[in-house]
């Protein structure tokens, strides 16, 4: 049975332990074994850092052993994906698997975020403009992209067949 990565900003749900059980849930009725981060026993590695480090490693090592990603790239304290699920993108496309991600229809990354009409945000940076949800790095080397997570499930299993 092929393994899917289940990254995002969920394991900071409050019901995260009962969302996990759902993505995976829908994982196994795709034919698919579902990853999930909190599914790793971490004990208490001493300090903060070394918990963290623990967390950190332990869910690279599931990344590793999946097939491919199935990723929830919505915003996250801000208008911007998670920054560690990015970071998994980018680890999971490095690695060469491919990667599904779901986010609600916010239009193109320039439809997102207020800009001037010089294209500058607020803080005087400019916003890309190529017609993207989500910011090219990811957006031209991702398998593919969703509205949902159901539909994001089912596009990976049918890339992993």
């Amino acid at each position: 049975m092929k393994k899917v990565y289940l990254a995002g900003p969920d394991v900071f749900r409050v019901d995260s332990v009962e969302w996990g059980r759902y993505l995976k849930e829908r994982c196994r009725q795709a034919g698919l074994e579902g990853l999930y981060p909190l599914d790793n026993e971490i004990s208490n590695a001493g300090s903060s850092f070394d918990t963290a480090r623990a967390i950190a490693l332990a869910n690279m090592q599931m990344i590793r052993e999946a097939d491919g990603v199935v990723a929830n790239l919505q915003w996250f304290r801000g208008k911007e994906p998670d920054s560690g699920t990015a970071f998994e993108v980018g680890a999971a496309i490095a690695l060469g698997k491919p990667v599904w991600a779901y986010f609600p229809d916010q239009g193109s990354l320039k439809n997102q975020v207020e800009t001037n009409q010089n294209g500058l945000d607020p803080d005087g940076l400019l916003v890309e403009d190529f017609g993207l949800p989500r910011n090219l790095m990811m957006a031209c080397q991702w398998a593919g992209f969703s509205h949902s997570v159901n539909e994001a499930i089912q596009e990976i299993a049918r890339i992993l067949k």
